[in-house]
């Protein structure tokens, strides 16, 4: 099977598309790793340095609903069909590919076929599903900054899952873990006040800056 970011570029650059696309248009790429497919492609509008309003939202929650069903040891996911009928206009869609296929294609170079438990064992897509759905819930909260790293560890464990790499999604995991220690560290932060993680990594860094 051809590398995603190869099929990517195919479906949207090198045939000849209608002004708008479904999701379910595009399945057809995933062959049997559907699961690594969507959250690879749900999350990737939020992952990107590129402003991508409307997105985090609806796509978390379809994110939030893969998850539970990785998590209840489904093979094959189920969306309502007014998600998978659904239509986006083509020119966004080869937008936001064509910025994120550079991306894809450096995590492509690197991923081959490893520590497959992780993958596809029960256990092993339980706990990445967990995650998943905890990234999921923040991309859905209305607020700058909580979306775009959350987005990043699933497309990471979403490339993961597609090429049947255990560890790149247990890297993905592990960049999950990271980003909900920062977001919690922020909110007792707030709520009880002190020093963030965040805060404590920023006065590290000018500490090392300033010794350079």
């Amino acid at each position: 099977m051809a590398k995603l970011s190869v099929e990517l570029h195919r479906y949207f650059f090198e045939e000849e598309r209608q002004p708008t696309v479904k999701l379910g248009d595009i399945l057809a790429l995933a062959g049997e790793r559907v699961f690594g497919f969507l959250f690879v492609i749900l999350s990737l509008p939020s992952a990107l340095p590129i402003p991508a309003p409307g997105y985090s939202i609806p796509f978390g929650i379809v994110l939030f609903l893969l998850a539970l069903q990785l998590i209840s040891g489904a093979k094959r996911p189920w969306l309502p069909q007014r998600i998978v009928n659904g239509s986006f206009k083509l020119e966004r869609a080869q937008k936001l590919v064509k910025a994120g296929i550079p991306w894809l294609r450096r995590l492509e170079g690197i991923t081959k076929p490893r520590l497959t438990a992780i993958c596809t064992s029960l256990p092993g897509r339980a706990v990445i599903g967990c995650a998943i759905a905890l990234m999921a819930t923040s991309m859905m909260i209305p607020i700058p900054g909580t979306n775009t790293f959350p987005a990043i560890g699933i497309w990471i464990i979403g490339v993961g899952l597609f090429e049947d790499d255990g560890a790149i999604s247990l890297g993905g995991l592990i960049f999950c873990v990271l980003v909900a220690a920062a977001m919690i560290s922020v909110i007792l932060a707030v709520i009880w006040g002190g020093t963030s993680i965040i805060d404590m990594a920023k006065d590290w860094l000018k500490t090392v800056l300033e010794g350079l």
